[in-house]
């Protein structure tokens, strides 16, 4: 990867960081395969130097495999292989093929739960894959590949992390029923018939999986993501345990995914951000049985790891207080200890950098 000062980049070059303005919206995601309007844009905004991937090949075609070179990583890889796969799975119970859920079964079980016991190693690649682009499918495979992890951080047995790695791949079944443009939409951003229409989702999901003889637990998941703990949730407004355990472990895994993911014209999240979101609902709309675990152990894993300021200096994760919505404490690499707990002007913009 280089920095390349706006007059010099071309189409065809894809950007290896992200573009971010002034107000930390993401104007371009990494890996964005420049095109001259996106160039006009840039030159527009005024962005003085981007990043670019350093690669023979810039074709749409070799995107796939671009990514995987530059970032030298073979979790990357397998995550991928299991993203396509993933894809097919999806088409499959889409059109009624009781086999793909045998398929999605043996995905779970042979190549997601391997990568799941990992545990906290698996943040760094997790905070990785947020860089790529982000589909109804890479989603899946995150939350699934999440979900797990939260299992083995509550002490589930394997049956049981099993069927939730299967349940979180499977949770958004539901919107290969869904017009493009409706799913494509923030949740954020959806209202009135347009949330009336995404909201169906999870019914179409747990249809769609009951057709295929899927268990209780997995259609549980794919109607239940989107209830709340204090009944403010969709479809039936169900209340704390009425919702599945599976569920309320997948609400937090899908929440975080979400918070965490780059999209553009979005204000850029952290994954500290997700945290300190995730511990403000942990008593209302979110399971604290889940969070308190969660929190306690994805905290510990940042301790040690290196964060980029917004000021473009460099820093590292020393300690964080008591409480669990407490932001971390960073040593900047020129000695200055920052509490991002207290009124600073500086923000964290990056986790874990590459570059």
């Amino acid at each position: 990867m280089k920095k390349i000062n706006i007059d010099q980049i071309e189409p065809g070059m894809i950007l290896g960081r992200a573009v971010i303005d002034k107000n930390m919206v993401v104007v371009l995601s990494a890996g964005t395969m420049l095109a001259a309007s996106h160039i006009a844009r840039l030159k527009y905004l005024h962005i003085p130097s981007v990043f670019i991937t350093e690669s023979l090949k810039t074709t749409s075609d070799n995107l796939s495999s671009e990514r995987i070179i530059n970032r030298d990583n073979a979790f990357v890889k397998k995550y991928d292989d299991v993203v396509n796969e993933a894809k097919n799975i999806f088409l499959g119970i889409a059109s009624g093929d009781k086999k793909a859920l045998t398929h999605a079964s043996d995905m779970a079980g042979d190549t997601i739960a391997p990568l799941v016991q990992q545990g906290t190693g698996l943040i760094d690649h997790l905070s990785d894959l947020q860089r790529l682009d982000s589909d109804i499918y890479q989603h899946s495979v995150r939350v699934s590949i999440l979900a797990g992890v939260i299992g083995k951080w509550l002490y589930l047995d394997q049956k049981r992390i099993g069927e939730l790695i299967l349940a979180g791949l499977l949770h958004d079944i539901g919107k290969t029923t869904l017009p493009e443009e409706i799913v494509k939409m923030p949740l954020d951003k959806l209202t009135g018939d347009d949330y009336e229409i995404y909201i169906q989702h999870t019914l179409n999901g747990q249809n769609l999986l009951n057709e295929i003889g899927a268990s209780d637990g997995i259609k549980a998941v794919a109607l239940q993501h989107h209830e709340n703990m204090d009944g403010t949730g969709a479809p039936f407004n169900l209340v704390g345990d009425n919702i599945h355990e599976y569920a309320r472990i997948v609400m937090v895994a899908n929440f975080y995914d979400n918070i965490t993911a780059e999209l553009e014209g979005q204000i850029k999240k952290t994954p500290f951000d997700a945290v300190s979101m995730i511990s403000k609902r942990m008593f209302s709309t979110l399971d604290a049985r889940v969070c308190v675990p969660f929190i306690n152990n994805i905290q510990n894993s940042f301790l040690g790891s290196p964060v980029r300021l917004s000021d473009g200096r460099r820093g590292q994760i020393i300690y964080y207080p008591a409480g669990y919505s407490s932001l971390p404490i960073v040593k900047t690499m020129d000695g200055e200890v920052i509490d991002f707990n207290n009124s600073v002007s500086v923000k964290i913009i990056g986790y874990n950098p590459k570059y």
